[in-house]
């Protein structure tokens, strides 16, 4: 450290909430360099990227690749050569190995080198997170001098789990906390890392800056929304949700340490605006950074296609959205005309495609092998499958990804057809609710997220949103023909699901005995469907696939 790096008593720090892609080294460490100069042209002293930052997070088996961990390294190595020029230091996550393992690591560059590394101490092994499984735990650190300050780095979980990694770095000698983060989005989540870093706060007595990552992975959203809280408990900072963002924030020394004098005070959105924009984020996300250029799906004239289609406008613009009607006899001249009004008003491409021949085509096929047997719900099936197999033809003929459209109360009970409107590369509204869909497609009609490239008004026609919903596969068919009604559907789910209820407590609540059986057990028996559904947004604390992993053989019923 040089004479005139040395801080006295205004540190600089930058926050960089930007959004790496996992396994693209090349393209991270092009973004850190530019986020790097920017925050040089605005004086900072110092950048904070987040966790994993060069890997990408989660990387998972990815960081098994001992060329993986190499060129990450050498990327590492690129940018600390870059601060020889005298400009900001730089702390970002990236995964390392060594003779004693394999570790979730953080680097502080400074003057041309890696001046200190640090490993994850607290490795989570819940929910989304599987980190045991691929990283060494790391020895409990002390604080790092960076130009005369002494910074703690607790990496994420650090700061959420009970080792009193904070505690060690304020009894070592730390002056100011920086935790790199890599922590997804759902439903509240904003208020829980609040109450995390203040628990710290309280325990250390010092100013805890929380860097979070941003962008969209497989099926997590990182929602940024960096901030950080001074030692007196109060809310020094606060970053945006969903946008790409670097804030520099200015921290001044007097005489109980360092105080935030000076960044950002950002709007946190709630309810169905954070699970609509956390929507978006993922789809665009999953579709840009996999090499898609357009996208199709079947527009029903139903509320999951209609606000499936919105999203997908909303994230691509209307010239990379196509949309297909697949009618069959059973579908309403309602459906038609409301595909039809939802298309228009959002701008994309809208094709009819009847299926009344490739349907027709499959029953003269099966005919000799189905006679004497009742018409069913095989035959209502083919129809199902007749739209999957066009619609995965119009894909392979035009490279568009199918976007699938079944909701979190469709897939629970397996109300929903494999190899037919199952079919798909990802799925927007996986982890929502019947409600909640109905929900954010009235919160839709009358607002525009920020980013979103859809037009403003009722995009959704109302007629969608009031009518009964219906798969529309016999004569008058609805939903609750076979399920009960959606607001006690979706309570009982919630119960099984997210909060894993016994069935007595269900019924407690209110419900029918049976019913409550009934639903447990389509629950269980549909694991297979889901295990072979599409990918989609985590919205809730619960979803299927990373967070819930039930076997699919499964005997147990709560009697």
């Amino acid at each position: 450290m040089t004479q005139e790096n040395a801080l006295s008593d205004i540190f600089r720090i930058a926050i960089g909430q930007l959004n790496p892609t996992v396994g693209d080294v090349a393209g991270n460490l092009a973004k850190a360099r530019e986020a790097r100069a920017d925050a040089a042209r605005e004086g900072a002293h110092l950048l904070v990227l987040t966790e994993l930052f060069i890997s990408g997070y989660p990387p998972e088996d990815l960081v098994l690749k001992p060329a993986f961990i190499r060129a990450c390294w050498k990327a590492v190595e690129n940018l600390a050569a870059d601060t020889a020029d005298g400009g900001p230091g730089v702390l970002i996550g990236f995964p390392r190995q060594d003779e004693t393992g394999r570790y979730n690591s953080v680097a502080v560059l400074d003057g041309g080198t890696v001046i200190a590394v640090r490993d994850k101490i607290d490795l989570p092994n819940y929910g989304e997170f599987d980190e045991k499984r691929v990283f060494n735990q790391g020895a409990m650190p002390g604080p790092v001098n960076f130009r005369g300050v002494r910074i703690g780095i607790p990496i994420c979980e650090d700061i959420w789990g009970d080792l009193g990694v904070c505690e060690t770095l304020a009894e070592s000698g730390a002056e100011i906390l920086l935790s790199p983060n890599g922590s997804p989005y759902y439903r509240g989540k904003v208020d829980i890392r609040h109450q995390v870093v203040l628990k710290q706060v309280i325990e250390t007595g010092l100013p805890l800056v929380y860097a979070a990552q941003l962008g969209g992975q497989d099926e997590l959203v990182f929602d940024g929304a960096s901030f950080a809280f001074n030692a007196d408990k109060s809310l020094a900072f606060q970053m945006s949700q969903f946008e790409t963002a670097l804030a520099v924030t200015t921290w001044k020394r007097g005489e109980t340490g360092w105080h935030c004098a000076e960044g950002p005070m950002a709007h946190i959105p709630e309810g169905e605006e954070a699970d609509y924009r956390a929507c978006l984020l993922g789809f665009r996300d999953y579709v840009n950074k996999n090499g898609f250029k357009t996208v199709v799906l079947g527009l029903s004239g139903g509320i999951d296609s209609a606000i499936c289609t919105a999203i997908a406008v909303d994230a691509l613009g209307e010239e990379r959205v196509r949309t297909v009607m697949l009618p069959y006899r059973y579908t309403s001249e309602d459906s038609l005309k409301d595909a039809a009004d939802c298309a228009k008003a959002l701008g994309c491409r809208y094709d009819i495609v009847p299926i009344e021949q490739p349907v027709t085509g499959f029953s003269s096929a099966l005919s000799d092998l189905f006679a004497g047997t009742e018409s069913g719900i095989t035959e209502e099936n083919l129809q199902s499958r007749a739209r999957g197999v066009i619609l995965m033809a119009i894909s392979n003929k035009f490279g568009a990804m199918v976007v699938t459209t079944g909701n979190k109360s469709e897939m629970s009970v397996g109300y929903a057809t494999l190899y037919g409107d199952m079919n798909g590369g990802f799925n927007p509204i996986k982890d929502l609710y019947k409600m909640q869909v109905y929900a954010l497609a009235r919160w839709r009609n009358e607002n525009v997220p920020p980013s979103a490239l859809g037009p403003s008004g009722e995009v959704i026609p109302n007629n969608i949103i009031d009518k009964a919903p219906s798969a529309e596969l016999r004569p008058d068919q609805k939903d609750q023909d076979s399920l009960p009604p959606y607001p006690v559907l979706d309570d009982i789910l919630e119960c099984l699901v997210e909060k894993e209820m016994a069935v007595e407590e269900i019924v407690a609540r209110g419900h029918d005995v049976a019913t409550v059986h009934r639903i447990e057990h389509l629950l269980y028996l549909a694991e297979y469907k889901r295990r072979q559904s599409a990918p989609g947004v985590k919205i809730t604390k619960k979803n299927f696939g990373r967070d819930r992993r039930y076997p699919i053989t499964n005997r147990f019923r709560d009697r």
